[in-house]
Formats: C-alpha cells, sequence, structure tokens
C-alpha cells in the first residue's frame, strides 16, 4: 500500500461551504481538439463542488482509504518544519495544485526516498524540477486541458478589465463616487487593437478564438506553427520570434509553460520594445515576468497596465511589488481553479491514480517525464531542466501574514 500526500490551499475564511451556490454545471463529454474528459471507473463527488481546498481533498479519500492507502492533506507547504516536508520523507505519490504548488526542488527528492510519482492536479508542473525528476526516476504527470479553457476565459476578462478601465472605475463605486471623468481618461475599445499571444497551444488558441468577435487584429508567435487553414480561418499574423510581434502588438497575451528558457522572458529590454502603454496579460507563471521589470514599467508607463494571477513564489509574499505596484489587475492564482474546472482536475488526478495502482499506462497526453526523460506532453512543451530556483522564497508568506 502507498502513502499519498497531497497539498491544497486553505479552505474559505468562512469554512468550507456546506452546500453548492448552484445545483450543478455543465456536462461535457469532450475537449474542443476532441479529447475526452478525464475518464476514471467513477467518481466520489458532485461536480460543482469546492474540492481544490483542504477539506475537499480532490474527492479522494473515500476512493484510497478503502484500497489501504494512507492519504494525507495539508495546505502547510513551505519550510524545512512544514507538514509537507516532514511527511514527504516516506511518500510514493505527492498531489499538488499550480495554484498552492509544493515546490519539489532537487533537495527534497533527494530526502524522498521512496517518491515515484507526481501529479500535477491542473496543468503546468514547473513547480517540480523536471531535471532532478528525470535523474530519480520519478513519473511526473498533469490533467492535460482540464482548465485550459477557465484559463483562457480569465486572459479575456483581464484584458477588457484593463483596457476599459473597469477596476478603478469598481472602486469608484464602492467609495460612493461618481467620477466619470476619472474613469474614462484610461479607457480604451479593444476594437481595432492588435493583440498577440506568446504560444498558441489549448489556451492561446482558445483565446484568439474568444477575442475575434471582437474585431481585433490576432498575431501569434510559437515555437510549432498552426495550419494554414487556421491562420486563414482566424486570420492570423504569425511571428518567427516574439519581438517582432511584440514591437506591433497593443496586448499581449503569455501563454506559454515555464522552464529555463521562457524564465524572465520578459525582462526590461523586451519590455522596451513593446509599444508605449500596451498591456501585458500573463496567467502563464510568474518567473517568465522579471518582477521588477514590470514593476518599473507600470510606474514609468511604458507599460498601461499589467494583469495576471500567477506569481513567483506562489504565494506572493506580502511585500510582493506586485500588490502594490499602478494599473494593475492582480488576483491570487485562480484562473484553472474554477468550480468546473476542479471536477476535471480531480476526476483526472483519480484517473492517473488508477492507472498507477492497476500497472496500466498513464495517457501520454498526461505525461510530463516517464521513464527518466520528458514524454508524453512534456516533451513537446517544455525544455530539460530546473525552474525552481528561488522557491524558498514563499516561506515568507508564512512571516508576512496577509492582512
Amino acid at each position: 500500500m502507498a502513502k499519498i500526500l497531497c497539498v491544497l490551499y486553505g479552505d474559505p475564511v468562512t469554512g468550507h461551504p456546506k452546500e453548492m451556490i448552484r445545483d450543478g454545471i455543465p456536462q461535457l463529454s469532450r475537449y474542443p481538439d476532441g479529447q475526452t474528459l478525464p475518464t476514471p471507473s467513477k467518481i466520489d463527488f458532485t461536480p460543482g463542488q469546492l474540492l481544490g481546498s483542504v477539506s475537499g481533498e480532490l474527492g479522494l479519500r473515500k476512493f484510497l482509504e478503502e484500497a489501504g492507502h494512507e492519504f494525507v492533506v495539508t495546505s502547510d507547504k513551505d519550510g524545512a518544519d512544514s507538514v509537507f516536508d516532514q511527511e514527504l520523507v516516506d511518500a510514493e505519490i505527492v498531489i499538488s495544485q499550480p495554484f498552492w504548488p509544493a515546490y519539489l526542488t532537487a533537495e527534497r527528492m533527494a530526502k524522498a526516498k521512496k517518491l515515484k510519482l507526481a501529479i500535477t492536479a491542473g496543468i503546468g508542473s514547473d513547480h517540480v524540477d523536471l531535471q532532478a525528476a528525470m535523474k530519480n526516476g520519478i513519473t511526473v504527470a498533469e490533467v492535460t486541458y482540464c482548465n485550459s479553457i477557465s484559463v483562457a476565459e480569465h486572459v479575456v476578462m483581464m484584458i477588457l478589465s484593463l483596457v476599459r478601465n473597469y477596476i478603478p472605475s469598481y472602486k469608484w463605486v464602492i467609495k460612493g463616487g461618481w467620477n466619470i471623468a476619472d474613469c474614462v481618461q484610461h479607457s480604451y475599445d479593444v476594437e481595432g487593437m492588435a493583440v498577440g499571444t506568446v504560444a498558441a497551444g489549448r489556451i492561446g488558441s482558445a483565446v484568439l478564438r474568444r477575442l475575434k468577435p471582437f474585431d481585433m487584429k490576432l498575431h501569434y508567435t510559437d515555437r510549432y506553427r498552426l495550419s494554414k487553414e487556421v491562420e486563414e480561418e482566424l486570420n492570423l499574423t504569425y511571428h518567427a520570434n516574439l519581438e517582432s510581434m511584440v514591437e506591433v502588438c497593443d496586448i499581449v497575451t503569455i501563454n506559454c509553460p515555464l522552464h529555463p528558457e521562457t524564465e524572465n522572458l520578459f525582462n526590461e529590454a523586451l519590455i522596451n520594445k513593446m509599444k508605449r502603454g500596451a498591456y501585458l496579460v500573463n496567467t502563464a507563471r510568474g518567473k517568465i515576468c522579471d518582477r521588477d521589470a514590470v514593476a518599473r514599467a507600470l510606474e514609468s508607463g511604458q507599460l498601461a497596465g499589467y494583469a495576471g494571477d500567477v506569481w513567483f513564489p506562489q504565494p506572493a509574499p506580502k511585500d510582493h511589488p506586485w500588490r502594490t505596484m499602478p494599473n494593475h489587475g492582480m488576483t491570487p492564482h485562480i484562473s484553472g481553479s474554477s468550480l468546473s474546472a476542479q471536477a476535471r482536475y480531480a476526476a483526472g488526478t483519480r484517473e492517473i491514480l488508477e492507472c498507477w495502482f492497476q500497472n496500466k499506462p498513464i495517457r501520454s497526453e498526461y505525461l510530463i517525464v516517464d521513464g527518466g526523460k520528458l514524454a508524453g506532453t512534456g516533451a513537446h512543451s517544455y525544455s530539460e531542466g530546473n525552474a525552481t530556483k528561488g522557491s524558498e522564497e514563499a516561506v515568507r508568506f508564512k512571516e508576512l501574514t496577509v492582512v
């Protein structure tokens, strides 16, 4: 029997909800590209429940304990005295989320002699040192596509919120004001603007499809060019390099994975090549952007706005400059953790576990590392290397409690 260590974010401050706010969620069978949704043998939850917090337990406890496994769930993940570090030493399987990542560094892997499988309940496994996972023979898997559309919807929301100056306008209402001039002095239409995505995979392509009805000029750059049919259908302009795209775009949205080649990709030099007053949206990974360069660009006016829900580290300490920089629309990492998405990534996590315990192959689209090398989706999306360096800064979230 195995020990499974699961790291999830904390419950709502008012406690875990006793009932759902809606009676249910739409039932889907396939993703837009035809891939089937997760197919576990069964689930022990009602889709639409809060599953991603510690009390939700991804709906896994009944399944795992009836099979005789030990299941430990915690939100305490950072620092040598954390529950995660204490329980990791004899865990065979670790489950974590991108939204509240348990940074699985080489140092932690060295202490976890029994660790064989790391599952990301969601998409994006950069919180795992992939190089160390390959070296140590650890399989890494994630629930591909489970929340791609969720993130794409969030991107569109943030683009409209920035360009239309929604957040400051909303704040005037809260203050009791009617300050129309203050609100509209930074408000524009997206119609006719040029928007470009860094990567046009599942999320990037979905963003472009959702922005097409707004009559925007659509651009993209990617290591893999889309088909001629898709380019013509969406009237896309392809850029062979990132620099040529950012120079012509009013809005840039980042939708690529984090790995050593994309770490700090948006540094001061690249941001200065963007149009003055451009908008930058990042729901990919915080470390793709140079933290201080973004803050300086907002202060100088080089960027008119920055929005996203990804930070580094996560959770972000109270003194993280993105909390207080001007003209931002930041949220905690929530874009891929809607209740709709949670039902899919919880079911996908169970599907991976069922395959593992039954010695059946895990879907190739779920695999990131297998057999000591990048595999499946990992071979397509990632590069060898480690992007977890510096994750120990997350300890300061516990020290600088957010009020």
